[in-house]
Order: C-alpha cells, then structure tokens, then sequence
C-alpha cells in the first residue's frame, strides 16, 4: 500500500498541492475529476518534479452529471464525462477511475429501482468499454445515504461492478462505511479480489487520527485480503460556526478562484474554503497516522 490523496477539497493551483504531497510523504495524487481544468502535459511535468505519480481520478458528480437520470441525453453527456476523466487518467499515467454513480447531494429517485438500475449498467458499460480500451481501471464507489439515495453500501457498489464487466471493481471510503455498514471491516472483506481504491478519513471527517477509526485494525484487514493500492486521503473537514469552534483559524478569508459549483460542492459536505496552514496540518496528520502502518 501507499499513501495518496485527493486535491478537490480546496482550490489552489496544482504544482502548490503536488509540493505539499511530497513535503509528507506522500507517492501519488487521485486528481479532481475536472478533465477539463487541467492541461495533462503541465500537470505530468509537475508530478515528474516532485517524484509523485497520478494515482487516478475520482468523479465530480456536480449539477446535471448522473449516470442514472431518467433524461436520455441527461445520461450520455455524464457518461461523456466519465469517458473524457479517463482519458485525463490515461494520459497522467494513472491506474484507475472511482466513479459515484449519482449527483451528490441528490436524495430522491427519478424512476423505479428497475428502471434506475438499468439505467445505471448501461451507462456504466458504455464507461466501461471505453475504459478497458484506454487501459484504465473503474472503481463503482458507495457514499453515504445523505449524499445520494443510488448506490450508499459495499454490496450494491459489487452488485453493480459486476454487472458492468469483469474487470470492473469497486472502491470504498472509510467514512461512508462507518455510516453505512453493519460490519465495516466485513464489508471490506466481502470486496477481496474487487477493491480497487480505498478513500480514508476518519470517522468525523478529519484527518485520520481525530476520529475513532481504529486504524491498525483497519489497514491490518486491507492486508488480509491483500489489498496493495492505494490509501487515498479525502478528508473534509466539517466547519464550526459556533463558539465551540476549536479551529477559529481554519476558515480561508481570502480564497483563490474557484467556480461557483467547486465551492458549493464543498460547503455541501459540511466544510468550507480552508486555509491553507490548517489544511496542511491535516495533510500531515493522516501522513503521520497512516504511514506507520503502511
């Protein structure tokens, strides 16, 4: 296993983000899903720079993107989507594309359970075809039942994977299995042979090692189906408006550029624009936890 982490959670240019990588020890990035952000031959020469490689990508399912609307049209320019997120993948070298199959934030259906699934696997084997052409491996994620009403535990994510293809897996998240899951390190067992990714955080959403994870118990149970990619960190860290609050230095006053819809998305998960010592700190703090263990 190694270390690797998102950089959706805040907008800065990515050559500042690659340099924070490496600084923690970090070996890989899983880059936002914004194929269209990116200039793939700038961002190849930053990580060559800084000795990090392109892990893969994770979808951004912003605004109309759902691979299980009931518009027809609604669904092929999300699977477009998908498809160009792996072809930015190809092109940085990545291995992988986690894929939530839904919009985030969106709780109530557009057909029947028979008529979304179907929707569902066409899309995903449209994705799919595709991928396997470019040489890139898809990951179905689950995300919790207040992000999305589709896909929230490890056995619908399977379900899913394996009616796209053989070669389709899965990725889970440790926060949304501590939401979701009965048994989250059975759950992680039931995915022997399918995991793909694995996205950390802790239980609250912080980094790993402020929540109540028992991180030995569950890196020792990635081991114990043999799973030897990659620990993808995705905290987000939840912002306290209140008097309570035990970070008042956390909250960016001054943020960069960053599209209307990018910020949403992250105020939608309970954070909002951080500064960039606070979420440096919590880099470091899933470095400093999870890397011993690794």
């Amino acid at each position: 296993m190694h270390l690797s982490m998102h950089n959706w959670m805040r907008a800065e240019p990515i050559e500042v983000t690659v340099a924070r990588l490496a600084k923690y020890g970090y070996e890989s990035i899983e880059i936002s899903g914004e194929p269209y952000t990116y200039d793939t031959k700038e961002v190849r020469k930053i990580l060559n720079e800084n000795g990090i490689r392109c892990w893969g990508s994770v979808t951004l399912m912003l605004e109309e993107r759902n691979l299980v609307a009931k518009d027809e049209a609604q669904r092929a320019e999300s699977v477009q989507y998908v498809k160009d997120c792996v072809t930015m993948v190809k092109e940085l070298d990545g291995y992988e594309m986690t894929i939530v199959p839904a919009t985030v934030g969106k709780i109530a259906a557009d057909g029947t359970p028979e008529e979304e699934w179907e929707w569902a696997v066409d899309s995903m084997k449209q994705i799919y075809e595709y991928a396997l052409k470019e040489g890139v491996k898809l990951a179905v994620e689950p995300i919790n039942r207040f992000e999305t009403y589709f896909c929230s535990r490890t056995a619908q994510a399977i379900a899913l994977a394996k009616a796209t293809g053989p070669e389709c897996g899965v990725c889970l998240d440790a926060f949304h299995l501590n939401i979701e899951e009965v048994d989250p390190y059975e759950s992680i067992l039931s995915a022997k042979g399918m995991l793909v990714d694995f996205h950390v955080a802790d239980t609250n959403r912080f980094a790993c090692g402020q929540g109540h994870w028992d991180w030995l118990k569950l890196v020792g149970t990635l081991k114990t189906i043999g799973y030897d990619g990659a620990l993808t960190v995705e905290f987000v860290a939840p912002v306290d408006r209140t008097p309570a609050n035990p970070y008042p230095d956390a909250i960016e006053t001054n943020p960069v550029d960053i599209s209307p819809e990018q910020r949403k998305f992250i105020e939608e998960h309970g954070s909002s624009m951080l500064t960039e010592e606070f979420y440096s700190w919590q880099v470091k703090t899933c470095a400093d936890t999870l890397l011993p263990l690794i």
